[in-house]
């Protein structure tokens, strides 16, 4: 192995420099040790070899005094990585870790960070768009190709993860369906074949203080594959969930849910709970993922792009490159800091990137207005208002500011910002002028403040409707938001209501990207187009976990077992399900012809 010679001394030089603090050289975090492919004498393959020799590595390595003396300790180990490539987890002072980097057989060494995730009729409009699903290719299509979704786990109760009507599990799979205190191996089958997770290993560390984000999510990760967040199902179903009849979300969407690849099997691997993803269990999630034997991998998780790294010490461009070596293609989510360009993430040259477009469908909520005009808006809202109920008052935030409040805060629904007794059972209008307060905060400002509905001004994001449960919402832009703010102006008592979503199917134009998606080109790779492909990641309905939260059922509902989620998340899974279905057709093609054809068959827009 081919080892970057400068690497080294500039750790060295560093050290010589920049002389670290005794708080520094004595705090342990988690450091993941990158080792390249694994060699023959590295005891690849033997899990127990494997764990023996990074052991022995630590174990020589000890910091004292300020200089480096090798003597034995006992070293704190998290995960080994020896299936794909080698390297494994441990933690680390900061003198350790660079003492570690000086190592012949080591090819870099970086922080565990926490990465982010990135969150029906869409597969029915890919069909009419692409033609990737033709006759031919149907026939030649089999079940044999598995998905491996690195993400928040799975909920095997939904009826997206049926194995009714599939045939055995493929004899090449090696993969595990790990057991927790909510989680029985009963709850896999011939559909959801594997499930692992990932948290804090019996003998390491406890994560410190200076670690306590990190720590905060690995430790919250523990005990079960099962989804407890939501983001994995979503994900998995859409990839390749079963063929669902009458799915819909409290009335909305309505129609067959089924995944890119109905007929392929699923195996999850939980490295995420609500606080983030562990980046030294995703690499390991990689590795296991390999060794079990999938063919494809999606991946809805990244960095933020005012972080990004360089390629030796990003978790998700290292597994996948050994993954493409191994045959597996790996498809990641380009990230949601868009529109802005240099925003992608995820964008190494190996790694097939996605960004997020719109369907032929949105959800309109009207306002009808006491002058009898219908502005038509974008929203996800199940009020009990309609037409031949109550009216309610229509006031402006900045015609209801509390006392000593700027009227520009106001206007904006800053949090505090609205007198209850001026707003108390109206309608309330409030623009987005100002971005640090999201459009979820204004609805909640208003709620709580005793509004019987919100009418959002605001261009932004309004491709992407925001699920605002049974409290009265719609978003207009700035356009229809000048002809209701005319008419407030033009009355002494302006009236309104907002009426319950409907969805609008062959909604034109479709596809748009997503005001949200990540942007081109990669910091690292301007001269590489990234995003790779467009896919379906506005407002997709997939399987979900039951919601335990009260806010998210409307009045008088059950929790649904679907959902309607937005981001480059969602786009991802998409492409992976559509690359298992050329798979299942090609199964000789490698990850780049697979890519090749999915790059030069799509629709340009």
């Amino acid at each position: 192995m081919v080892k970057r010679a400068h690497f080294g001394i500039l750790v060295l030089a560093y050290r010589l420099l920049v002389p670290l603090s005794a708080e520094a050289q004595h705090t342990k975090e988690s450091y993941v040790v990158y080792m390249g492919s694994p060699s023959a004498s590295s005891g690849a393959g033997d899990v127990e070899a494997a764990r023996a020799a990074h052991l022995e590595m630590l174990s020589s390595v000890v910091v004292a005094s300020g200089e480096l003396e090798p003597r034995l300790s006992t070293p704190s180990l998290t995960h080994s990585y020896h299936h794909a490539f080698e390297g494994f987890v441990a933690e680390l002072t900061e003198e350790e870790a660079a003492a570690l980097s000086d190592h012949e057989r080591v090819v870099s060494v970086f922080r565990d960070r926490a990465l982010q995730l990135h969150t029906t009729r869409s597969w029915d409009f890919l069909d009419t768009q692409s033609g990737l699903r033709t006759d031919r290719l149907g026939r030649r299509a089999s079940g044999d190709v598995i998905i491996g979704v690195i993400d928040t786990g799975v909920w095997p109760e939904s009826q997206s993860f049926n194995d009714a009507g599939m045939g055995d599990v493929p004899a090449r799979w090696r993969g595990l369906c790990m057991e927790g205190p909510d989680f029985k191996k009963s709850k896999c089958n011939k559909k959801l074949i594997g499930a692992r997770y990932y948290g804090i290993q019996a003998g390491s560390a406890a994560p410190t203080s200076s670690n306590a984000s990190l720590g905060a999510v690995t430790a919250a990760m523990t005990g079960s594959p099962r989804d407890t967040v939501g983001h994995g199902t979503h994900c998995a179903s859409t990839a390749a969930g079963a063929v669902v009849a009458d799915a819909e979300y409290y009335g909305l969407a309505r129609g067959a849910a089924k995944g890119g690849a109905p007929a392929s099997r699923v195996a999850t691997y939980k490295v995420c709970s609500m606080g983030g993803c562990s980046s030294s269990a995703l690499l390991k999630a990689i590795d296991d993922a390999v060794s079990d034997g999938v063919d494809v991998i999606s991946i809805s998780i990244g960095m933020s792009s005012a972080f990004a790294s360089d390629f030796l010490s990003d978790p998700i461009a290292l597994g996948a490159f050994h993954a493409h070596q191994r045959g597996v293609l790996v498809v990641c989510s380009g990230g949601n800091d868009g529109p802005n360009p240099y925003t992608v993430v995820n964008s190494a040259p190996w790694i097939l990137t996605v960004a997020a477009s719109s369907i032929d469908r949105t959800f309109q909520s009207s306002i009808v207005l006491g002058n009898g005009n219908v502005v038509k808006g974008v929203a996800i809202n199940f009020s009990n208002q309609s037409l031949s109920g109550d009216r309610f008052p229509l006031v402006f935030g900045a015609q209801a500011a509390g006392r000593y409040t700027p009227a520009s805060e106001a206007s904006n629904c800053y949090p505090g910002s609205l007198d209850v007794q001026k707003v108390a059972g109206k309608m309330v209008v409030c623009v987005g002028t100002n971005s640090m307060v999201s459009r979820r905060v204004k609805k909640l400002v208003a709620e709580g403040s005793g509004a019987s509905g919100l009418v959002l001004i605001d261009d932004t994001e309004k491709d992407v409707p925001l699920d605002a449960g049974s409290f009265a919402f719609s978003q207009v832009g700035a356009d229809l938001g000048a002809q209701i703010l005319d008419y407030i102006n033009s009355t002494k008592n302006p009236t309104a209501v907002i009426l319950p979503t409907e969805d609008v199917k062959l909604f034109k134009p479709a596809p748009m990207v997503a005001s949200f998606s990540a942007r081109g080109p990669g910091g690292l790779t301007e001269s590489i187009l990234k995003p790779d492909l467009m896919a379906p990641g506005v407002s997709i309905l997939a399987a979900a976990m039951p919601s335990t939260d009260k806010a998210d059922v409307p009045d008088g509902k059950k929790p649904s077992a679907f959902a309607i989620k937005s981001g480059t998340s969602m786009a991802c899974p998409h492409v992976a399900g559509a690359a298992a279905f050329v798979k299942s057709a090609h199964p000789g093609w490698s990850p780049s012809m697979i890519r090749s054809a999915l790059m030069t068959t799509g629709i340009y827009t």
